[in-house]
């Protein structure tokens, strides 16, 4: 899991969450992280964009939370949804919620896999998502071609393979950037950047009103990869084209306006996210 820099979204309320020693970091990760309703419906859009039908079987790599999948089966009745992680804790939280975040005939269409997703074969997806950049893992080319080999193997005919990345000025820099959510204090800290091999180390830390912190709740290990080295590799591996979507800006704030539409130039912003699709 990771974060994602531009993300935007309504907070429910949640009371009581005042002290670190209260607070379930999961439950953090996915009301400061996680939009999963935007995501199914950049998949929706995508597929109607690019091939002209919706699509049903969707394939999570790196799931965490497993909230993109959740999401898609709760979305359409004939949704299926298969999510992959390493993570046995993480996957344990999510399973022990899912009665209450979704009907019988929800769960039934969900599968969650403890495993690598580089050796957990499913049945062929429509669509194989890697988003929240945790494929940034893989710090060499081999790697990720290898990866990306994977997916295209499992998908469809026509499948898509959806992924994002992160950019700018600032991915660039150490620093650190605070966001005031309802009861808590989301800390994004770019740590360290190594501009000779591209690596980076990220952490998340949590602060409360009450002066409580969790300290690196969650840290990433990574390499930056930028967009020009992400489609190569698509290509690389078999892909027959790939396309950006890039986010429009909202003339008042400045910021992303939540739009996203196919584009072969960006913006040298300070700050940006993008959604590559590796069309097979």
């Amino acid at each position: 899991m990771s974060r994602r820099p531009t993300k935007k979204k309504k907070q429910p309320k949640k009371r009581g969450w005042k002290t670190a020693k209260t607070a379930d970091i999961l439950e953090l990760y996915e009301l400061s992280v996680q939009e999963p309703g935007s995501e199914v419906d950049i998949i929706d859009q995508v597929w109607q964009e690019q091939r002209g039908r919706t699509a049903k079987i969707l394939r999570e790599d790196f799931c965490g939370t497993a909230a993109i999948s959740i999401e898609w089966v709760k979305r359409r009745e004939d949704n299926n949804a298969f999510g992959i992680d390493l993570d046995s804790p993480t996957l344990e939280w999510t399973r022990k919620r899912l009665p209450d975040r979704l009907d019988d005939h929800q769960r039934s269409r969900l599968d969650l896999i403890e495993g690598d997703v580089l050796s957990s074969p499913t049945q062929c997806s429509d669509t194989i998502l890697a988003t929240n950049f945790s494929y940034f893992i893989f710090k060499t080319r081999d790697e990720v071609r290898n990866y990306f080999k994977i997916v295209r193997e499992g998908l469809v005919d026509d499948g898509l393979f959806i992924l994002d990345a992160y950019g700018g000025s600032d991915s660039y820099l150490e620093m650190t950037e605070d966001r005031d959510l309802d009861g808590f204090t989301y800390t994004w800290d770019q740590n360290f950047f190594d501009p000779i091999t591209g690596d980076v180390v990220n952490h998340i830390h949590f602060k409360f009103p009450d002066g409580t912190k969790i300290k690196k709740a969650f840290t990433y290990e990574w390499r930056l990869w930028t967009l020009p080295e992400i489609q190569e590799l698509l290509l690389e591996a078999g892909f027959s084209d790939t396309v950006i979507y890039w986010e429009g800006t909202d003339d008042e704030t400045g910021e992303g306006d939540g739009e996203w539409a196919v584009s072969k130039r960006g913006e040298a912003c300070e700050g940006w996210v993008a959604y590559i699709v590796g069309i097979k």
